[in-house]
């Protein structure tokens, strides 16, 4: 039995991966979630894709009917740069999560490792402080040029956790304009929203607050800051970046009470990690006022069907291609 704590400390990482190194990147985590750790944070939450990079301002090498070697050669390389789990790059961000006693989650780009192996995920991955990963979520819809690298999840990693300072869950960049994916997560009774993005605009700003409206819960946004040079300059397309500004993503990370109201940030335009204390009561009391998935929900109106078990989507899947048969 978890027992529940009244109050925690967060810390929302706001900095850029180490463009295509995936091991320096896991280094970067370690330090950055060392000192979050000394300033007394329990959950520490990193970007959107930190592992190896969110590559902004890249379309390698492609067209309408037409996929270039330059291309492929800087997939190629950031497919090696992905992460397997299990593997010994899990190993260390276990380790990292256990040295530090936090809950550590960490977005990253997933190699597939049930089918061929080709396919890359954008995922969210939750260790919790014994050094053991808990929990990861599959973006479900990559947005525009993404869809050429990632592919989509389903409803098996809706994931949310338990934590003795109430359930951890969220959602990826823009799958929160999804109505309907934020109400699944909602469904799980989530308490600390996490949003990883790369979304540096403020009309983001509007968009994570509504959730903790919505939802009665804390959000923990994180974003990277990026510039330019901080992209390899041995990238086969790096002349892709050519008309790309130097501030490529401004940040904008932010933590948000249930009340829609800014406890930290939003941080632009500068590297740094963002301290919020949580008073966790706010969640009960916010929810008298409304409560998304309860008094409020009217389930003798609506009803959401989440289709989260494998065989479940595999049976869906087969009816809707008959279906576009007929």
């Amino acid at each position: 039995m978890i027992v529940k704590e009244k109050f925690v400390k967060v810390a929302v990482v706001q900095d850029s991966s180490v463009i295509m190194r995936k091991n320096e990147c896991i280094k970067k985590i370690n330090t950055l979630s060392k000192e979050a750790a000394s300033k007394g944070a329990k959950i520490v939450l990193f970007p959107e894709a930190f592992i190896p990079a969110y590559p902004r301002g890249l379309f390698f090498g492609t067209k309408v009917g037409n996929r270039s070697e330059k291309g492929k050669q800087d997939f190629a390389r950031y497919w090696e740069n992905a992460i397997t789990i299990p593997g010994t790059d899990i190993d260390l961000l276990c380790k990292i999560a256990k040295n530090n006693k936090v809950y550590l989650i960490v977005g990253v780009i997933e190699r597939d490792t049930e089918y061929s192996g080709g396919t890359l995920y954008c995922t969210i991955l939750y260790f919790d402080p014994s050094g053991k990963l808990i929990g990861k979520h599959r973006k479900l819809k990559p947005t525009g040029s993404e869809r050429l690298i990632w592919g989509e999840g389903d409803g098996s990693t809706l994931t949310v956790i338990e934590s003795p300072y109430g359930k951890i869950g969220g959602l990826i960049c823009w799958e929160n304009y999804m109505p309907l994916a934020r109400t699944a997560i909602y469904s799980k009774g989530v308490e600390i929203y996490v949003a990883p993005t790369a979304d540096a605009r403020e009309q983001w700003q509007a968009t994570i607050r509504h959730i903790a409206l919505e939802g009665r819960c804390f959000v923990l946004a994180s974003n990277q800051f990026v510039t330019k040079d901080m992209y390899p300059k041995d990238l086969a397309c790096y002349e892709e970046l050519e008309s790309s500004p130097e501030i490529m993503s401004r940040g904008g990370s932010a933590i948000i009470d249930p009340n829609g109201n800014y406890i930290a940030g939003p941080l632009f335009d500068e590297t740094g990690i963002l301290y919020g204390e949580l008073d966790l009561s706010l969640i009960q009391k916010s929810r008298f006022d409304f409560d998304v998935v309860g008094h409020y929900s009217r389930p003798d109106i609506f009803q959401l069907i989440v289709l989260e078990k494998k065989q479940e989507i595999f049976k869906e899947k087969k009816k809707r291609e008959m279906f576009c048969k007929d």
